[in-house]
C-alpha cells in the first residue's frame, strides 16, 4: 500500500509549501567539469549537464527553493499545473523539479515569501 497522494485536490490541499534555507542558481557544466559536491539537482540536456548549486555573492538570477511537503504520486495529475497557475497569476516565475518524494519549486529570491503565501492560499482554497 502506497502512502503517495494521487488525487488532485488532496495533493493541492496537502502541499504545505516550505521555504528551504539557502540561495541557488542554475548552471551548466562545461565539458570535463565534475559535479560539485554541494549540488541540489541535475538534469542531462543536449547542451550539457544543468546543475542547481548554492549561489555565490555575485550570481545573477538567484532562486529560492520551496518544497511541497505532500508525498505526491509520480503519476498524480494536477499539482504542478495548480502551482504554476497560482504563481503565474501573481507574476512569479516557477521552475519545478520533481523528486521521488516531493516537488520542489525554484522561484526568484525576491519573490520567495510572496510565492509561499500564494501557495498556502491555494492550498486553503482547495479545501
Amino acid at each position: 500500500m502506497s502512502d503517495r497522494v494521487k488525487d488532485r485536490l488532496e495533493m493541492i490541499r496537502g502541499m504545505t509549501p516550505r521555504l528551504v534555507e539557502g540561495r541557488f542558481v542554475f548552471v551548466t557544466l562545461k565539458a570535463g567539469q565534475s559535479l560539485p559536491d554541494n549540488f541540489r539537482a541535475t538534469m542531462l540536456e543536449d547542451e550539457g549537464v544543468s546543475v542547481i548549486v548554492p549561489a555565490g555573492a555575485t550570481d545573477e538570477h538567484v532562486m529560492r527553493q520551496i518544497t511541497l511537503d505532500v508525498h505526491s504520486a509520480l503519476d498524480g495529475v494536477g499539482l504542478t499545473a495548480a502551482v504554476a497557475a497560482a504563481l503565474a497569476d501573481h507574476g512569479i516565475p516557477a521552475n519545478v523539479v520533481a523528486g521521488h518524494h516531493h516537488d520542489h519549486i525554484f522561484v526568484p529570491e525576491e519573490q520567495a515569501d510572496l510565492a509561499v503565501d500564494v501557495l498556502r492560499t491555494a492550498s486553503k482554497q482547495a479545501e
